[in-house]
């Protein structure tokens, strides 16, 4: 085969479809923990959409639960561990 029709061939990779990070059933709440940890950093950051493969409405509802657990002191708001 010459150059130009090499450009056109696209390669043949498989991927893996990504279960999304929040099921139908989870309910996005600041009681929930377990759920609001997975979406927090070692620092104690909020993660990017990017980072959590959620959607816009999804990021909104888990930042909005971050920050109501982080006023009601169930979550610090920096993680100042250092680890050695």
């Amino acid at each position: 085969m010459d150059k130009s029709k090499q450009l056109f061939l696209k390669s043949k990779r498989s991927f893996r479809k990504r279960l999304p990070p929040i099921q139908s059933g989870d309910r996005i709440d600041y009681r929930n923990m377990s759920l609001i940890s997975r979406f927090i950093s070692e620092q104690g950051k909020i993660l990017s959409r990017r980072v959590n493969r959620l959607t816009l409405k999804q990021q909104r509802l888990i930042t909005i639960a971050i920050k109501q657990a982080r006023i009601l002191s169930s979550l610090p708001f920096l993680n100042n561990e250092k680890q050695f």
